[in-house]
């Protein structure tokens, strides 16, 4: 697993980002999502490096990166925040400017940084999502009841934070078994490390702090941005074949409210495409960043 890839654990200026890089070639940062870290590309990370550099992170909070204290408006969890924290750790490594692939909470961090940070994106790839902005506003019955870890992450604190600690292999099982057609394509060490992180307290009220500003900053970040500013890159959307996102949106047409060049199409997989579909997944990829 990551066969050639070194480990990093790089200071910012407000806590310590792990990852690994590997390859060589043009700069690919692949973000993880949720309930993961960056293991969950284990599979496509080394295909990807084969012709470029690829450098893959856990999103502060999650995995072995650190855990700064949130404030009372959820700032330090903010999505801008943590954009802003994945190109700092990019320009310590000596990357100006560079493609972003990002899933699921990922995703939402990659396409924030191609709104704040044009001049640092080069191409943009989200796996699985519409805009958090989008989400809340056609959020309706349906949403609450298939999504209802949105809310319930986001309740506040210490409620989520204590039910979690009882039984975080619930909730790890619960989102890889029932959101993915192959719960197969998680090999038991992956996700026991994804079980682990929501073992330490400080890292689950991070993931829960993470919820939190989706719902209040996220949203507002978005609602400010619409129809003010657009993604400038060529932008790539894929989403599982069968997933709600699949059944409540029309993907291509909401990214192209946000995009000028956006193309892509459904995964036959779960809502996990780099792990139930990996080699799907790196065609699809390596067509867009070639």
């Amino acid at each position: 697993m990551f066969d050639g890839f070194e480990e990093l654990d790089l200071r910012t200026t407000d806590t310590v980002i792990h990852g690994r890089r590997g390859g060589a070639g043009p700069p690919v940062l692949l973000l993880h999502g949720m309930p993961e870290t960056h293991l969950m590309w284990h599979r496509v990370a080394p295909r990807l490096a084969e012709r470029f550099t690829v450098v893959a992170t856990d999103l502060r909070g999650f995995g072995d990166s650190g855990t700064p204290s949130s404030a009372p408006d959820h700032a330090p969890y903010s999505m801008r925040r943590i954009a802003g924290e994945q190109v700092e750790l990019m320009r310590l490594l000596g990357y100006e400017r560079f493609a972003v692939v990002g899933h699921d909470r990922g995703g939402r961090c990659a396409y924030r940084m191609a709104l704040d940070h044009p001049d640092v994106v080069t191409r943009l790839a989200v796996l699985d999502i519409v805009p958090t902005g989008d989400a809340y506003r056609r959020a309706d019955m349906e949403f609450s009841l298939g999504f209802w870890l949105w809310s319930f992450f986001a309740a506040p604190e210490p409620v989520p934070e204590r039910l979690i600690a009882g039984a975080p292999e619930v909730i790890v099982d619960h989102m890889l078994d029932t959101l993915s057609e192959l719960p197969d394509a998680f090999p038991a060490a992956v996700r026991a490390r994804y079980v682990a992180q929501l073992r330490a307290p400080r890292s689950v009220h991070a993931i829960c702090e993470q919820y939190r500003a989706a719902a209040t900053l996220d949203y507002r970040h978005d609602e400010a941005d619409r129809g003010n500013r657009r993604i400038g890159c060529p932008v790539l959307v894929l989403w599982s074949h069968a997933g709600p996102v699949a059944a409540w949106y029309e993907p291509l047409d909401v990214w192209r409210a946000w995009a000028d060049e956006v193309d892509g199409s459904p995964v036959a997989a779960g809502h996990f495409l780099p792990e139930e579909a990996p080699e799907e997944t790196v065609r699809h990829l390596l067509g867009f960043l070639a």
